[in-house]
């Protein structure tokens, strides 16, 4: 593997992070990337976006939010979305930028990250207990709400 590394968003790596491609069935449970970024304009203080690159250049993105006084308790400190080219799944991209994210909620004084996701075969509940988060709840909606302790 290459050595992956990450970098904030910019304009040189936003347009490789909107075409950053799915395996089929995965964009059921993804909402496109713009709504993710258009959250650091909204709240920049407490917005977390990340683009993982390798030698090769943008292999994944990954957008978190810490302490942005959200009405809801497990919205506070929660990883919105993570995606990973469907080429570069498998090979250790998701795992690191979850690995980043903890980091990062841990040199802010964070006891724990939650996830939110929605169940179902081809979804991402199986990445995200392989990372450390289990399952501690259900939103109205009927998402999953999973929680890593730091």
């Amino acid at each position: 593997m290459t050595d992956l590394r990450l970098v904030e968003l910019s304009a040189d790596t936003i347009v490789a992070v909107n075409n950053l491609s799915l395996k089929p069935g995965q964009e059921q449970f993804l909402a496109p990337v713009s709504y993710g970024i258009a959250a650091t304009v909204l709240d920049p203080a407490s917005t977390w976006q990340r683009v993982i690159v390798d030698d090769e250049g943008v292999v994944g993105f990954i957008s978190a939010s810490f302490g942005g006084g959200a009405d809801v308790d497990y919205l506070d400190s929660v990883l919105w979305r993570i995606n990973v080219d469907a080429d570069d799944q498998g090979r250790g991209v998701g795992r690191f930028a979850v690995e980043a994210l903890l980091s990062e909620a841990r040199s802010r004084g964070l006891d724990h990250v939650n996830v939110l996701y929605e169940p179902g075969e081809d979804g991402p509940e199986a990445f995200f207990h392989r990372v450390g988060f289990t399952p501690v709840g259900e939103t109205e909606y009927g998402d999953v709400i999973a929680e890593a302790r730091l």
